[in-house]
């Protein structure tokens, strides 16, 4: 039979290769063994695996067969390791539950500490440990942790109760609390399960083992996990596993200790340790903000001109035992580690090693730096950063010279910039960001509840927590600016007020984030774009080395061209040549062609626009010139341009002479029913060539001045959108064609120039064969093939893809990342055939997946030509693609 559990710790050092597999053990259980099995201080433990989590969601919420016999195995390691009984009313062995995936899901899943003590076994806890309020503490925490994440008791009853206990005795500190306090709580909090539930609180130890696994394997599917992976394309198949581990105890007094750090800073990457400790106390005190934590170091300490001792300071042994322990993981994994740890006594114990979750910023500079210092190479360096965290670095900063109302500062947890609306709780920030408001969350505390909310905010600030809160690491992950710990935010979520300082603030209004430096102020400041060199133009370099796919960009704008070219675009793959039709010095004489009721009338208004077009194309032409642009004719369907209101239909009549109600009649007869699959793209050019005419005069004239005026011409592709047959394509290239040689006759200049199409049909894919031996290159246009194949209106898609995605019927969101298992097979199809017919045809990518780099990764495995994206996703596209061709 396939092993199910492993141990770690003790004497089970030696680990293989399914037990060090993140797939199978989790980024978590496969860690803790591999840092056993290198000597580290780890507590003994077990790993079940991520399929055992499938399974069990699989088979309805039940364990396996055998599952419980191994289970009770590998308890009976860590008792022989730790010399405690589970159970052991006289020295009993506690353990931790922990979730364990195989990529780091921060605070998305559940966790249980101090499993094992019940009325009998906080007795020897208290007797073996000689410490009865530390026993007392830790019962108090197991009860209220336990009736959180297994009851699914509400635990603001439990706080409630511990800031009452905390007012009845002037207590300001849970660490003011005595034995007899936490005695007196503990009979209060298993007063609240027996009302809330109608029955006591578990003694049996082994009921609350299995209870925590059982919570851990639900905590997958829980709906802030369903969000999480659906944020992060995260397959929900995954499942994870769940790490039960001896206890060790940063709370048994001032030589005990816990905390989180990382061998280098995750905001900066600077090689500097940074984290944060906190004396007498649990992990989860550290990351749930509950008391503020104290610097790790010395020279944080001091930069941030903190009082509270470090823990270089406070702990110098301990710390140099973490300090030795961070040189040796660095080295071992080659990259930076996030880390946790208890000191117990005196005593080192690490908790979890993983490699951590950084800023851009600090991902850029940790690869640079890490392949200056010999510890990997350049491939390592490339495919160690997300492409998709490059966005976190190309959209702007604040203004350093604009004025600033600073209301009050905190920590800065997550760099970047952003202003938004106040709003207080998640489900109104996702809201308002629905209707297109941009908000900032404000809370007291975020927590895994929040994560909606925190992904539909520019920014996040709290109240509470530190710089390895949950707020901070999730908003670090997604790239959004974090301030945390602005302790002199106070918040009226009844009145939906916040009160800073003398300063009070109302849900709605404008605040500005800066990350960077932790200022909270009101109002919106102004932006600078970034500065794109250092670190990042030594990657990108290294990517451009590497990469066998040129990157083009989609853009229809001068100004459009010209960031994607500072971004290092390499041409147009896509310039939509309808969203010039819409300006408002136009539409008029647009809708004069629409409407007309023969070819005479359309010329006619086609005439006014052509000086129009060959303006836009110069424009474009001038910023591209010397590379390959690829436009696209005409496509959306005619209805889209004209008029709704009376008033436009009265301003339409008024320029060209015809009755509102004739221009009304007309506009009922072009009404379509399915406007998507109507009388759009290349079906315009059949019906209306002179359309087209137009257009591919103002491109070739466009074209020749700028060759003429530069002496570096453009090489237009011009693309014929929604292609089906062979004989459309035929037809509207010898209209392309005519038209450019009466064009360089009249202009006495010559052009190297394409004709192709986009492949956005499904019966474009199966007949790629026939059209390539009319068109020059394919663009997929994969928005609307993914559209035609799945028989799903992009628009509309949204209310229910979600549930989609959380069922498993999708991986991802299909408009957001290719499904390669169905659109893919059509492009693949195409590109085979297509090359077949014509083997030197150019082949490329134009939707939207142009900048997803999981796309990028698919169309590399069909050896596309170029892929092309927005203009702030042509440096993601270039390093994805790099990952793709090193792949």
């Amino acid at each position: 039979m396939t092993q199910t559990v492993f141990t770690f710790g003790g004497n089970a050092l030696h680990t293989n290769a399914r037990q060090r597999d993140k797939t199978v053990t989790g980024g978590k259980g496969a860690n803790l063994a591999e840092m056993a099995s290198i000597g580290l201080p780890v507590p003994p433990g077990f790993t079940i695996t991520t399929e055992e989590c499938v399974s069990y969601l699989q088979h309805g919420a039940d364990f396996s067969d055998g599952l419980k016999a191994a289970v009770a195995e590998a308890l009976q390691h860590i008792e022989a390791t730790v010399g405690k009984g589970f159970g052991d009313a006289s020295d009993p062995l506690l353990v931790s539950v922990r979730s364990g995936a195989r990529v780091s899901m921060p605070g998305m899943m559940d966790t249980v500490l101090n499993l094992g003590l019940n009325d009998e076994t906080v007795e020897g806890l208290a007797n073996a440990s000689g410490d009865a309020r530390f026993a007392w503490d830790s019962y108090r925490r197991f009860i209220q942790m336990y009736s959180d994440v297994v009851l699914g008791l509400d635990h603001g009853l439990f706080e409630e109760a511990l800031e009452i206990a905390k007012e009845d005795k002037g207590y300001y500190a849970d660490t003011e609390m005595e034995r007899e306090d936490w005695q007196a709580l503990v009979s209060q909090y298993k007063g609240i399960v027996d009302d809330e539930l109608g029955r006591p609180f578990p003694q049996d130890v082994t009921e609350q083992l299995w209870g925590a696994i059982r919570a851990v394997f639900d905590s997958w599917d829980s709906d802030r996990a369903k969000v999480y992976r659906r944020l992060n394309d995260i397959p929900s198949d995954w499942g994870t596993a769940v790490n039960v581990q001896a206890m060790v105890f940063g709370n048994m007094g001032d030589t005990s200790a816990t905390g989180v750090a990382f061998t280098r800073d995750p905001a900066t990457g600077e090689k500097a340790y940074y984290g944060e400790y906190l004396i007498n106390a649990q992990g989860e005190d550290v990351v749930a903000g509950i008391r503020t934590p104290q610097y790790l170091t010395k020279a944080a300490r001091e930069a941030a001109n903190a009082k509270q001792p470090s823990m270089e300071e406070a702990m110098p042994d301990a710390y140099a035992q973490l300090a030795h322990v961070f040189e040796l993981l660095e080295k071992h994994y080659k990259d930076m580690q996030d880390i946790e740890f208890t000191v117990q006594q005196g005593t080192l114990w690490m908790l979890q090693t993983r490699s951590g979750k950084r800023t851009a910023k600090a991902a850029l500079k940790m690869a640079v730096d890490m392949v200056g210092e010999g510890l990997i190479d350049e491939e390592t360096a490339i495919a160690r950063v997300d492409p998709m965290a490059l966005d976190q670095l190309l959209h702007p900063t604040l203004d350093p010279d604009a004025p600033r109302d600073i209301l009050t500062s905190g920590l800065p947890a997550s760099p970047g910039a952003a202003s938004g609306k106040i709003v207080l709780d998640a489900d109104t920030a996702e809201q308002w960001a629905q209707r297109g408001e941009k908000v900032i969350l404000v809370r007291v505390e975020t927590s895994p509840e929040d994560i909606h909310g925190m992904h539909a905010a520019q920014g996040i600030l709290t109240a509470r927590g530190g710089m390895t809160s949950h707020a901070a690491v999730v908003a670090r992950g997604m790239g959004r600016p974090c301030v945390s710990g602005a302790s002199a935010v106070s918040i009226d979520r009844k009145a939906k007020t916040l009160r800073i300082g003398n300063r009070e603030l109302k849900e709605g209004d404008t605040l500005t984030l800066d990350g960077a430096n932790g200022q909270v102020m009101a109002g919106e400041v102004p932006t600078i774009e970034p500065e794109l060199a250092g670190d990042f133009g030594t990657l990108m370099e290294w990517a451009d080395k590497h990469r066998r796919m040129r990157v083009r960009t989609n853009a229809e704008t001068p100004e459009d061209c010209r960031m994607a070219r500072q971004f290092g675009a390499e041409g147009i793959g896509l310039c939509r040549t309808e969203h010039m039709f819409f300006d408002a010095g136009r539409i008029s004489a647009v809708r004069q062609m629409i409407l007309a009721e023969d070819e005479k009338g359309r010329r006619a208004a086609l005439e006014k626009l052509l000086p129009e077009q060959r303006k836009d194309f110069r424009e474009i032409f001038e910023v591209m010139a010397g590379l390959p642009c690829t436009i696209r004719l005409l496509d959306p369907p005619l209805h889209e341009f004209l008029p709704h209101a009376d008033a436009e239909f009265e301003e339409l009549a008024n320029a060209t002479g015809y009755g509102v109600d004739h221009l009304k009649r007309r506009a009922d007869e072009l009404h379509e029913f399915n406007p998507m699959l109507g009388h759009r793209g290349c079906r315009l050019g059949i019906t209306y060539p002179e359309i087209y005419e137009m257009q591919a005069r103002a491109i070739f004239e466009a074209a020749c001045e700028v060759a003429k005026d530069s002496g570096e011409a453009p090489v237009p592709e011009i693309m014929i959108p929604l292609v089906a047959t062979k004989r459309e394509l035929e037809l509207l290239k010898a209209l392309v064609d005519k038209v450019a040689v009466q064009v360089f006759g009249e202009t006495g200049c010559t052009l190297e120039y394409l004709v192709g199409t986009m492949i956005e049909l499904p019966r474009a894919a199966l007949m790629a064969g026939e059209i390539a031996e009319e068109g020059a290159f394919f663009s997929f246009g994969t928005n609307d093939l993914t559209q035609t194949t799945l028989g799903v209106s992009r628009d509309d898609s949204a209310r229910f893809l979600n549930v989609y995605v959380d069922r498993g019927i999708f991986a991802r969101d299909p408009f957001v990342s290719l499904d390669v298992d169905g659109v893919g097979q059509l492009v693949e199809l195409a590109a085979e055939r297509g090359r077949a017919t014509r083997p030197d045809i150019k082949l490329g990518i134009c939707g939207e997946h142009g900048g997803d780099p999981a796309s990028i990764a698919f169309c590399e495995g069909v050896g596309l030509d170029y892929v092309s994206a927005s203009p702030y996703r042509v440096p993601i596209a270039r390093l994805a693609a790099a990952q793709a061709a090193l792949n």
